[in-house]
C-alpha cells in the first residue's frame, strides 16, 4: 500500500510541476492543485498508515504496547485541504476576471499587454 502511494505522490508531483510550466493560467492552477493533492498524501504517508487503528490512545496507557495512527499528520492535512481550497477558488475567480477583461489566458501575452495599457 505504502509503494503504490509513493508513486502516486511521485506521479502527482511531476505532473503538477508539468502543468505549472505550461503557459497558460488555467493549466498553472490544475498544477498548483496537484501539487497541493501530493503534498497531502506526503503529508499522510509521513504519518504511518495503520490500518483499523484509531488515533486515539487510552488514558490509562502509560506506554504505548501497539502501533497507533499519528493524529498530528491527519490535522495537518484537514487544515491543508481548507486552506488549498480557499487558494484555489480565489485563483479561479481571479483568472475568470482576467481572461473576461483582457480575452486572454496566455501568459506571454498578458506580458505584452502591460506595455500596451
Amino acid at each position: 500500500m505504502e509503494l503504490l502511494l509513493i508513486f502516486i505522490i511521485g506521479l502527482l508531483h511531476s505532473a503538477g510541476i508539468y502543468m505549472l510550466l505550461r503557459r497558460s493560467m488555467f493549466k498553472m492552477i490544475i498544477g498548483l492543485i496537484l501539487l497541493g493533492n501530493g503534498v497531502n498524501l506526503l503529508i499522510f504517508l509521513l504519518g504511518k498508515l495503520v490500518k483499523g487503528h484509531p488515533p486515539v490512545i487510552d488514558e490509562s496507557a502509560k506506554v504505548f504496547s501497539e502501533i497507533y495512527a499519528d493524529p498530528l499528520p491527519q490535522a495537518l492535512i484537514l487544515t491543508a485541504i481548507v486552506i488549498g481550497f480557499g487558494l484555489q477558488s480565489f485563483a479561479i475567480i481571479l483568472i475568470k476576471r482576467v481572461y473576461k477583461v483582457l480575452g486572454t489566458d496566455d501568459l506571454d501575452e498578458l506580458n505584452s499587454t502591460d506595455e500596451e495599457i
